[in-house]
């Protein structure tokens, strides 16, 4: 029963796992580069995170969550232009909805505590895009980029 279950569900739950290790390489990338850069430059350290978090993601998703194991250069040129324009457009997605939480909604002036860690308004939004941008991702992995023919 769990062989079956694991040969339905395989992909999914792989995409689950290595989605939130991308995440939260994007998250602690993007909360270093707050550190160093400030608040102030949430978009910088977005794209910065971004782009750490893609070459994670590229490998883990060819490899591991679609198994295209090939490195061919045929198979690269298809592979990588489809993945990075679809992280591109998710990037875009997530630069365009944090400035909507953090400068337009001003989320940024806002603050908690959840089990004796501070938050802020941007972490909120970091968070909350993250979501989305998995959603997205998935989507365009599964059906444009790894597919299989």
């Amino acid at each position: 029963m769990i062989v079956t279950l694991w040969k339905k569900w395989r992909e999914p739950i792989l995409y689950l796992i290595f989605g939130v290790l991308t995440t939260l390489v994007n998250l602690v990338v993007f909360k270093l580069c707050g550190l160093i850069l400030g608040d102030g430059a949430y978009l910088l350290s977005n794209v910065i995170a971004w782009c750490v978090a893609v070459v994670f993601a590229f490998f883990v998703n060819k490899l591991w969550v679609f198994d295209s194991k090939s490195f061919a250069l045929s198979v690269l040129r298809r592979e990588l232009p489809s993945f990075l324009g679809a992280r591109i457009f998710s990037l875009l997605v997530e630069e365009a909805g944090l400035w909507i939480m953090i400068d337009l909604c001003r989320l940024s002036e806002a603050s908690f505590t959840l089990l004796s860690f501070s938050f802020t308004g941007t972490d909120l939004s970091k968070l909350v895009m993250q979501v989305v941008v998995v959603v997205l991702n998935y989507v365009f992995s599964k059906f444009i980029i790894f597919k299989t023919k």
